[in-house]
C-alpha cells in the first residue's frame, strides 16, 4: 500500500495574512496568554487549585474571541500606523505620478488613492460603492494604482489586467474599463480583451502598450511604492496621504469628509 497522503498546504501569502487575521495555533497561544492575564480577577487566589483559568475559558469562551478580537484591531492599527509613518517620511511614494489614472480637480485640497487588484475579491465588492463615492465627490481627485499581487505561478491574469486597463487609460477609457472588470466575475485573458474591446478600446494598440517596457517600469515602479509603504494586502486607501484602517467606502466617505474639513 502507497502512502497517498496530501501534500501539506502551502504556507498562506501575505495578503491572506493581512486579509483573514491570525489563525491556528500561534493564534491561539496569543489569546490564551492574554485571556490567562486578563481572566486572573476571576479565578481564585490559588491557582493551581479546581478553579482554574482553564475552567473558567470553558464556562467563558467568549471572552477568548473578545481577546481574539481586541489582539487582532491592535495588531491592525500598528500596521496603519506603521504604513503612514512610512508615507509621512516620504510623501513621494503617494505623489500623483503622470502615468496613474487620475479623476478630479488637479488643485483638489483632497487626494484619494487606492491601491487594488482585478482579481481581489474585496477590491471587487466595494468597487460600485467607491465609483458611487466618486460621484458624489467631484471635487475630490481618485487616483487609481494598479498593483496586481495575486498571480501564482504561470497565472499572470493580475497582471496582465492591470496593463489591460492602463491601455485603455492611453485611450481616455479606464472608468469604463475598471468598472467591466470589477464587475466580471472570472477574469482571463479572453475576457479582459473582450471587455477592451466591448468598451471601444483600439485592441492592436492596447496589446502593444501591454507588452511595452514603458509598461513594464510603471507596474514596477508601483510594486515598489507598495513594498516601501509596506501594504500587505487589497484594496488599501490612502486620504491625503493616511491609509484608511478598512476598507468599506463609506469609511473612506467619512475620511474625506474629515479631512475637506
Amino acid at each position: 500500500m502507497t502512502d497517498d497522503a496530501a501534500p501539506p498546504p502551502a504556507p498562506p501569502t501575505p495578503v491572506e495574512k493581512s486579509r483573514r487575521g491570525w489563525t491556528g495555533p500561534a493564534a491561539l497561544a496569543v489569546s490564551l496568554a492574554a485571556l490567562g492575564l486578563g481572566a486572573w480577577p476571576y479565578v481564585a487566589p490559588d491557582a493551581f487549585g479546581s478553579w482554574t483559568v482553564h475552567r473558567y475559558m470553558v464556562s467563558h469562551p467568549e471572552v477568548l474571541q473578545e481577546a481574539s478580537a481586541a489582539l487582532q484591531q491592535r495588531e491592525e492599527q500598528g500596521r496603519v500606523a506603521s504604513i503612514n509613518q512610512a508615507a509621512a517620511t516620504n510623501p513621494s511614494l503617494l505623489a500623483v505620478d503622470a502615468r496613474d489614472p487620475a479623476f478630479g480637480p488637479t488643485d483638489a485640497r483632497v487626494t484619494v488613492v487606492e491601491f487594488f487588484d482585478f482579481r481581489c475579491p474585496g477590491c471587487k465588492a466595494v468597487a460600485h460603492d467607491y465609483r458611487a463615492l466618486m460621484a458624489a465627490n467631484p471635487d475630490v481627485r481618485f487616483v487609481f494604482k494598479d498593483w496586481p499581487i495575486l498571480d501564482r505561478g504561470d497565472d499572470v491574469t493580475s497582471q496582465y489586467a492591470a496593463r489591460a486597463a492602463l491601455a485603455a487609460h492611453q485611450q481616455g477609457k479606464y472608468l469604463a474599463v475598471y468598472d467591466a472588470l470589477m464587475n466580471e466575475r472570472a477574469l482571463s485573458v479572453e475576457a479582459i480583451d473582450r471587455i477592451l474591446q466591448a468598451n471601444g478600446v483600439d485592441l492592436p494598440r492596447a496589446k502593444a502598450a501591454i507588452a511595452s517596457p514603458e509598461m513594464t517600469r510603471h507596474i514596477a515602479d508601483i510594486h515598489t511604492a507598495a513594498a516601501a509603504l509596506g501594504l500587505q494586502g487589497t484594496p488599501t486607501f490612502f486620504i491625503n496621504g493616511k491609509a484608511s484602517a478598512g476598507i468599506d467606502p463609506r469609511e473612506v466617505g467619512q475620511l474625506i469628509q474629515a479631512a475637506k474639513r
